[in-house]
């Protein structure tokens, strides 16, 4: 039995300010729900569900618990090169890893962490 395409979710203080982060710093595609409490956020198979939560905790405070995505990707110099472009916070440098993959990580505007990761030839 296959998994196949990945969503995530995540809760967000602030929807409008989430929704426009990711479409200008990471390049996803912002689209309504029908609730104004959510957005569909994607880009290419990657889709993130995000939620409005005023009140919760914000992942900055998580510490190590903030990670909630890893994504693979098919050319991760040309992503690292957009989006640090774009502003991205960096929080890992792009580097080759001993587990066989080139990554990197970012910091959304809410604190989450996002890794980004292709396997090494």
């Amino acid at each position: 039995m296959a998994l196949t395409q990945p969503r995530y979710v995540i809760a967000v203080p602030d929807l409008a300010r989430s929704a426009a982060w990711y479409r200008d710093v990471l390049g996803f595609e912002v689209h309504e729900l029908g609730d104004p409490g959510w957005r569909w956020l994607q880009r290419g198979a990657c889709i993130i569900v995000a939620g409005e939560c005023a009140d919760a905790l914000p992942p900055s405070q998580l510490g190590d618990h903030s990670y909630f995505a890893y994504v693979q990707v098919d050319d991760i110099d040309a992503l690292h090169a957009d989006v640090a472009a774009r502003g991205a916070e960096i929080s890992k440098p792009l580097r080759d890893e001993p587990w066989g993959m080139r990554e990197f990580g970012v910091r959304t505007a809410d604190g989450h962490r996002m890794m980004f990761g292709q396997p090494l030839a």
